[in-house]
């Protein structure tokens, strides 16, 4: 059931949410989006055609993956602006600058550099987030929840691969300083399936002060 924030100038109006494959960012987008009664925009992953083919040969398929991604991610902010719909209330489940940080893990040296260029000419103004959720969790639970959800291609993910993805991730939002950020440690909570720990996060939402950085390490429920 949505919550009443009518009277609440506190609540974030942009919710992105963030985080290595496997950790529930849509998942938790979807829940947040129903509490607050908020648009949702989500990745088309699917919709790329060569992502398969990627996790099958990922040297051979990386650039034309992750330029068809570029391209993509960089079409909705877009199509979103000319609609003006930036003024309404949203959550998303990923952050444009994460286009970048997976090239860097995907791309030799060559094809970054053709890549800078293209993400150079394509980056638009996208607005930033009042709020900033990155979901943490180690690669044993991802390896889990990759399994879980039974996506085939992801099957063949490496835990390498998932490895070096949470090394960059660490990185890039040490330093991150664009908007209100909040540190989820997802590890030993399930944000999908335990209401009792998703409203602990939602009430830590609630309270999460604006331009702050926020660190949520819950108890688990026993569910």
């Amino acid at each position: 059931m949505p919550l009443d924030i009518s009277n609440s100038n506190s609540i974030p109006r942009y919710i992105a949410i963030e985080g290595p494959i496997g950790v529930g960012k849509t998942s938790l987008a979807k829940r947040l989006a129903e509490s607050f009664n908020y648009e949702i925009l989500l990745e088309k992953s699917g919709e790329n055609p060569f992502l398969d083919r990627f996790y099958h040969d990922p040297r051979q398929m990386a650039l034309a993956t992750q330029l068809f991604f570029l391209f993509q991610r960089a079409q909705q902010l877009q199509e979103l602006r000319q609609d003006d719909m930036f003024q309404p209330v949203r959550v998303a489940d990923f952050l444009i600058e994460k286009d970048r940080l997976f090239a860097s893990q995907n791309l030799d040296q060559d094809e970054f550099l053709l890549y800078e260029k293209v993400y150079e000419h394509l980056t638009i103004d996208a607005p930033q987030p009042d709020l900033v959720i990155y979901l943490q969790a180690p690669v044993d639970v991802l390896l889990e929840r990759i399994q879980g959800r039974g996506i085939a291609a992801e099957q063949l993910i490496e835990p390498r691969y998932l490895e070096n993805l949470i090394d960059a991730y660490t990185n890039f939002f040490h330093y991150y300083d664009s908007s209100t950020l909040l540190v989820v440690n997802s590890s030993e909570i399930d944000l999908v399936n335990s209401d009792e720990d998703y409203e602990q996060l939602l009430d830590y939402i609630l309270t999460t002060r604006k331009g702050s950085r926020n660190y949520f390490n819950p108890r688990p429920s026993l569910i």
